[in-house]
């Protein structure tokens, strides 16, 4: 956002009111309004500009490289103009629905670098366009305005090299090159997820996931964001904007740490994949605040389920803590999920085995329906109304009945 400075008199009307201390202050004065020819310059400013980046979208869905560059300042840097063409082939694979460019002229704002978003849907995987700011400086010519200058910091695949695409019948898999073994491994494994989350979660999502391999540490953060650690995971799925009144989610994906995901086992792989989408299906109905143990929990549930592994094999940990009769007094808190090493898989196989016992204890069905009831309400004071109304137990029941469980299975 460009700065701005303040004139001297309010400057020194500042200053002197420090000194006195008691001086009454001077009533509020609104900007004033801007002038007809002002309203008028500002609409001829953004009608010019969104015709130049309607020309860019429209050249971007049609491949047209010729006209997309048309719509770069002819007089800018070699070294922008390169990048800017490489920006288009970089774009040439990715199945588009839409690409289209907002622009918002605030008064008084400046009129090269107005506030300019771009709204984008990959085809077959966004039920709804996802919005990006963008932060081009625009310069007029002859005129007609050209974009000069981005300095928007790289976040989407795109702006690290060729995007190359496959794709299934029920998802998209967008990487680049180097990354061919895990992306043909996960077309073999991804409608396959789909369908094993859908077995446990109903139809009623879109059943379409976008999958990114990012090549580097710098991509990766940059496509799940700074607080995660990314050393320490193997994949995340993520969201740009979810709004749970209107089940309206914007940009779901699951982004996978290629280094790590490349070492797995096929069996490790189809886990790490199920758990991931099963978080895309059930965004819509997720809400911040909600329990991690319900959400990550349900999610290993469903990475777990048919995976033909032992219990022992999954929570080796929780296996070695409930032989010492140190059984868990709650489920795991938001903190837990905030460790490192050990304790972080300890939290998390605390989290798949409640969710487990809970399922045989009430069924699949019955537990999808807790698990709306209550990351819906996006508090863990959630649990335990949901768990009597819906399920006839309470939470103290439930953990009486786990870790009973817990015993007799890992004695």
């Amino acid at each position: 956002m460009p700065g701005f400075s303040r004139g001297w008199p309010a400057a020194l009307a500042a200053a002197a009111a420090l000194a006195v201390g008691a001086l009454l202050p001077l009533p509020a004065q609104a900007p004033p309004a801007p002038s007809i020819a002002a309203r008028a310059e500002t609409t001829h400013w953004r009608q010019a500009q969104e015709t130049v980046l309607r020309q860019r979208s429209q050249a971007v869905l049609r491949r047209d490289e010729a006209a997309f560059m048309a719509s770069v300042d002819p007089a800018a840097s070699g070294e922008f103009r390169r990048r800017q063409r490489e920006l288009f082939g970089d774009l040439a694979e990715l199945p588009l629905a839409s690409w289209d460019y907002q622009v918002e002229q605030l008064p008084g704002g400046d009129p090269a670098r107005p506030r300019v978003e771009l709204s984008y849907a990959l085809a077959g995987v966004d039920a709804v366009p996802t919005r990006r700011p963008m932060n081009f400086t625009f310069t007029a010519r002859g005129g007609r305005w050209f974009i000069s200058a981005d300095a928007r910091p790289p976040h989407e695949p795109w702006d690290f090299g060729r995007s190359r695409v496959l794709r299934t019948e029920h998802g998209v898999i967008v990487g680049h090159d180097g990354a061919d073994g895990l992306a043909e491994r996960l077309t073999g494994e991804l409608d396959g997820a789909v369908a094993s989350v859908t077995d446990v979660w109903g139809p009623d999502w879109s059943r379409q996931v976008g999958v990114l391999l990012p090549r580097s540490r710098e991509e990766l953060r940059a496509l799940v964001g700074a607080e995660f650690a990314v050393d320490g995971i193997a994949a995340v799925a993520v969201a740009d904007k979810v709004d749970v009144s209107s089940g309206r989610v914007e940009g779901p994906r699951v982004v996978l740490n290629t280094e790590t995901a490349s070492r797995l086992s096929d069996t490790s792989l189809r886990v790490v994949l199920r758990h991931e989408i099963a978080h895309v299906a059930a965004r819509a109905d997720t809400a911040e605040g909600a329990p991690m143990w319900l959400l990550e929990g349900f999610a290993d549930y469903i990475g777990y389920r048919d995976s033909g592994l032992p219990p022992e094999r999954i929570a080796p940990d929780l296996r070695a803590q409930a032989r010492t009769g140190a059984l868990p007094a709650a489920p795991p808190g938001e903190a837990d999920f905030h460790q490192a090493g050990r304790r972080l898989d300890l939290a998390y196989q605390q989290s798949w085995s409640l969710i487990e016992h809970l399922v045989r204890r009430v069924g699949e069905p019955k537990v999808v329906e807790l698990y709306r009831r209550i990351a819906r309400a996006g508090t863990p004071d959630a649990v335990d109304p949901a768990l009597r109304e819906l399920a006839g137990i309470s939470t103290d029941e439930l953990l009486r009945g786990w870790h009973e469980e817990l015993t007799n299975r890992f004695r």
